[in-house]
C-alpha cells in the first residue's frame, strides 16, 4: 500500500512492486501483521521531523511475520523463522516500510518471535514498547517515586505503566480504568482531572499523549517531565527538567520485551485487524480516536 501523494487516507493505494531481494545482512520478511501508528498518519500528511517525505513511499514501523529469504552474512535466522521487529522509519523514510507483503529488513531490526505470541499482538510491541522503555530511562527519580503517566490507556503509556519501577498515577480514558489498573497502576484518574491540583505532586511525569502544559503543571518543582513530542517550554524558575524521548533501535531490549509478552508479564491490546488493502480505513479509524488497542493490518 503506497502513499501516492501527501494528503488524506485516500492517497494510500495498492501497487504491485518487485519482490525484494535480500542484500548482505538482510532478511526478507513475509509480513503477517503490521501495526498502524499515529506516526504513520504524520508520514502520510507530511508532518515529520526533517520535513515531508516525497511520494511515492511506504508507511509502517512494526512488522511481524516469517523469514522468506536470507542474504549473505546472516546466520541468526533461517527461512521459516517467526520474527518481529521495528523498521527505523525515521531513517528509512519509507524505503522500506512495513505496509507490504514482503519487506527486506536488516537482520539487526528483528528478533525471534516465540510461538506463544500471535503475529497481530507482536506487531503492537516494538515502537511503543521501546519508546516506553526509553522514556522511563530518562526519568531521574528513584524507583518507587510517584510517576504520573498521561495516555495510560494507549500504547506507549500502557507499556510504561507496566514497566515502571515507580508508584504509577495513570490518566485513563473513560471505561478503561479497569484495564489500566490491571497493568499495574497504583492509582487511575480520568482525563477530566485537573492535574495541577494533584497532591502530593508527582516527582515525574511521562506525558505520553502528550498534552503539554496541563501535564507540566502537575509535576513538583525540581521534578522531570518526559514527552513523546516537543511541548511548550516550562518556566525555568520551577527547576523542572524537560526531556524528549526520541526512539532508537535496541535489539537487545526488544528481545527482552518480546520475552515478557510471551510469558504474559507484558500485556497489549489489538482493537481491530483489517486486510492490508484496507489501510485507508485503518487510518480513518486511528484518526477518529477512541480506540481500545491498536489497529493491525494483515497483509496475508
Amino acid at each position: 500500500m503506497v502513499v501516492t501523494a501527501l494528503g488524506g487516507p485516500e492517497v494510500l493505494q495498492a501497487a504491485e512492486l518487485p519482490d525484494p531481494v535480500p542484500e548482505p545482512g538482510q532478511v526478507v520478511v513475509r509480513v503477517r501483521a503490521v501495526c498502524v501508528h499515529p506516526a504513520d498518519i504524520a508520514g502520510r500528511i507530511g508532518v515529520m521531523p526533517g520535513g515531508p517525505v516525497p511520494p511515492p513511499f511506504l508507511l509502517g514501523w512494526d512488522i511481524a511475520g516469517e523469514v522468506a529469504a536470507i542474504g549473505a552474512d546472516v546466520s541468526e535466522f533461517q527461512p521459516g523463522d517467526r520474527v518481529v521487529g521495528m523498521i527505523p522509519w525515521y531513517l528509512t523514510r519509507g524505503a522500506p516500510g512495513g505496509y507490504a507483503e514482503l519487506v527486506a529488513a536488516s537482520s539487526d531490526w528483528l528478533v525471534p518471535l516465540p510461538p506463544e505470541v500471535d503475529f497481530a499482538a507482536a506487531a503492537t510491541l516494538p515502537l511503543n514498547g521501546l519508546t516506553a522503555w526509553q522514556a522511563l530511562q530518562l526519568l531521574s527519580i528513584p524507583d518507587g517515586s510517584r510517576l504520573l503517566i498521561t495516555g495510560a490507556s494507549g500504547g506507549v503509556g500502557g507499556f510504561a505503566a507496566q514497566l515502571a519501577a515507580h508508584r504509577v498515577l495513570a490518566v485513563a480514558n473513560a471505561g478503561d480504568e479497569e484495564w489500566v489498573h490491571g497493568l499495574g497502576a497504583n492509582e487511575v484518574i480520568s482525563r477530566d482531572t485537573e492535574l495541577a491540583s494533584l497532591r502530593p505532586q508527582p516527582q515525574a511525569v511521562l506525558d505520553a499523549v502528550p498534552i503539554g502544559d496541563a501535564a507540566a503543571a502537575a509535576v513538583c518543582d525540581g521534578g522531570v517531565v518526559v514527552t513523546t513530542r516537543p511541548t511548550p517550554p516550562i518556566d525555568p524558575a520551577r527547576g523542572v527538567q524537560q526531556r524528549l524521548v526520541l526512539i532508537t533501535s535496541d535489539r537487545e531490549r526488544l528481545a527482552m520485551l518480546v520475552g515478557l509478552l510471551a510469558t504474559g508479564e507484558l500485556r497489549t491490546r489489538v482493537a481491530q485487524t483489517l486486510p492490508l488493502t484496507e489501510a485507508a480505513q485503518a487510518h480513518r479509524l486511528v484518526e477518529a480516536g477512541g480506540l481500545r488497542g491498536k489497529i493491525v493490518l494483515l497483509p496475508s
